[in-house]
């Protein structure tokens, strides 16, 4: 039957959910000691649907989620099961905490701020409150200062009516495997953990899991290798690819040696060439500094981008293609198999994570398998 959305949109996004379980599998498997892997789903599953990834993750038995805010794991709440966790690693803002307990949702605990104000709610509900609480081993960025982990192990009281479920902390340099913070954050982990006695340990992220069986503790959560964002730099890259992105040709034009093309005259036809008007821009997520950078893909034939990247549009050098034809409406590969993820945020100056995260609302998108 024609899907009418499908032939409408401009641009195709196919979501491989087997794919996706494929990599909770093999990131599983690297796991040493009895350690549990986690899948972190903030920012909507890295763009690419919470609402669909989470179940494909609770079907391969993941029972541990993080989200960044909230109101994510609120939404998220109804599409796993009750007996999953759901933790939020930015805490809980003022005013709102109320609404972390009542709905099962699980408060990653980042200064001695957060940590009274949970106290002070278990204690005003009579009730003991679970709670994840983060450590700064370097990073700067979240956690439990070590003035502040002092303070906290000056009085203990704070924790009063907190059952702390993880101690916790984020690698900064990870995906660096040789990188000398990487042993650095892990040795001051341990010290960390010495304030928690016989409280769980949750340390590694995608790449920490590669790193050794040292850096696993007794949780991970891997965020990007779940969606086909290699891991280690340098490395081949072990996960499945889980994303492809295809755009739809509006146009196609022949043009003379000197023809200036898009915005700013950036491009310049070096002979006679080919020009296709594809229906994708940066408002889709193609990230402007893909323009006389990027590439698309038909078939076997890359398709550099041609002048810079258009609030709707592309327009792609498709000289090489000859005369096979390229028609309005057939669709190029802007992510697949010759382009994936990793290879357009390279040509775009910037990480898989930030290509995923920006894929826009426009796209038709087709899930397939999970």
């Amino acid at each position: 039957m024609l899907d009418i959305r499908e032939v409408s949109a401009g641009a195709l996004l196919t979501i491989d959910l087997d794919a996706v379980r494929a990599n909770y599998r093999l990131l599983r498997e690297r796991l040493g000691g009895g350690a549990a892997c986690a899948g972190v789903v903030k920012a909507d599953a890295y763009g690419l649907g919470a609402s669909r990834v989470a179940p494909a993750l609770v079907a391969e038995g993941c029972r541990h989620f993080f989200v960044a805010h909230l109101d994510e794991a609120i939404t998220l709440r109804p599409h796993i099961p009750a007996d999953a966790e759901l933790f939020v690693l930015h805490g809980v803002n003022p005013g709102v905490d109320s609404d972390c307990v009542a709905h099962g949702i699980t408060p990653v605990l980042n200064s001695l701020e957060q940590i009274d104000a949970w106290t002070s709610l278990a204690r005003s509900l009579n009730r003991t409150l679970a709670a994840v609480v983060q450590v700064d081993t370097g990073m700067s960025r979240l956690g439990l200062s070590p003035r502040e982990m002092a303070m906290l192990a000056g009085d203990r009281s704070r924790l009063y009516g907190v059952d702390i479920r993880f101690v916790m902390s984020h690698l900064a340099c990870a995906e660096r495997q040789d990188h000398p913070m990487n042993a650095e954050q892990l040795e001051r982990f341990e010290i960390a953990r010495e304030l928690f006695p016989g409280v769980p340990g949750c340390f590694a992220n995608s790449s920490g899991i590669f790193l050794g069986r040292e850096y696993h503790f007794d949780l991970v959560r891997p965020g990007a290798a779940l969606y086909g964002v290699v891991p280690v730099v340098g490395a081949a890259n072990p996960m499945r690819p889980v994303v492809r992105l295809q755009a739809r040709v509006i146009q196609v034009r022949e043009v003379e040696g000197g023809t200036r093309v898009g915005y700013g005259a950036s491009w310049v036809a070096p002979g006679r060439c080919r020009i296709a008007t594809v229906s994708a821009g940066y408002a889709d997520g193609l990230i402007r500094s893909l323009g006389n950078r990027g590439a698309a893909w038909r078939g076997g034939t890359k398709l550099p981008i041609a002048g810079v990247v258009s609030m709707d549009t592309i327009t792609l050098d498709v000289t090489d293609l000859g005369d096979r034809p390229l028609e309005p409406g057939a669709l190029v590969d802007l992510i697949g198999e010759h382009n994936p993820v990793d290879v357009v945020a390279e040509a775009a100056g910037t990480i898989g994570y930030e290509i995923l995260t920006s894929l826009g609302g426009r796209y038709h998108r087709h899930y397939i398998g999970g």
